[in-house]
């Protein structure tokens, strides 16, 4: 999240912060947010008997405030199709793994007992399945012999901090169509995709 607000006072001049949200009252991204004077705003899940109602009570805060897009990001609940809908085409989320491989939870430690070569992040539109929906973009990473789960969640998140914030300036500045299920890419975003995918955070 704090990668995004960065990119949006940087180089993405078409997307802006106006609000972060969370469910947990303790989430530390509250306290960067308020203190780049981002509004916030808490509602604990643990008052709703209904996912649904949870979910009317997001939807409602996300209109109150204008809201175009949503990123999710760290955001572990899983929406109500409903709510989906509501959003469709107008919600990102990123995965820690190379989907459409390793979707869910546990993944790190998934991917090194697969004992697969390679790993990495997507960023995807949301759908009403878990971690499905059309993916924008994937960057990745060699998984070394002596790579643990903790060494591997490293590699990914530096990786995560670059994808995030391009994908969303390619869905802000229209860089790409969503056609159904398929994105088509503008030269721009692939040229975009490319250049990251040339780097290696450090």
């Amino acid at each position: 999240m704090e990668k995004l607000v960065d990119s949006c006072k940087s180089y993405n001049k078409s997307a802006s912060i106006e609000l972060v949200f969370s469910n947990n009252p303790e989430a530390s991204g509250l306290i960067f947010a308020k203190d780049n004077n981002i509004d916030t705003s808490i509602i604990d899940h643990k008052l709703f008997d209904k996912r649904e109602d949870f979910d009317h009570e997001l939807d409602k805060k996300l209109r109150e405030y204008n809201i175009d897009f949503v990123c999710n990001a760290g955001f572990m609940r899983i929406l109500s199709e409903g709510f989906v809908n509501n959003w469709f085409n107008k919600q990102l989320n990123i995965h820690p793994s190379l989907l459409p491989d390793f979707k869910g939870l546990n993944v790190h430690q998934r991917v090194i007992e697969a004992k697969t070569d390679i790993s990495g992040c997507s960023v995807h539109l949301v759908r009403s399945g878990v971690d499905e929906g059309p993916i924008i973009g994937q960057m990745s990473t060699n998984i070394e012999t002596n790579d643990s789960e903790k060494l591997l969640a490293k590699k990914v998140l530096k990786l995560e901090h670059v994808l995030y914030p391009v994908c969303l300036k390619l869905f802000s500045d229209n860089l790409i169509d969503i056609n159904g299920e398929e994105i088509n890419y503008s030269k721009e975003a692939k040229n975009l995709l490319d250049e990251i995918n040339a780097i290696i955070p450090e």
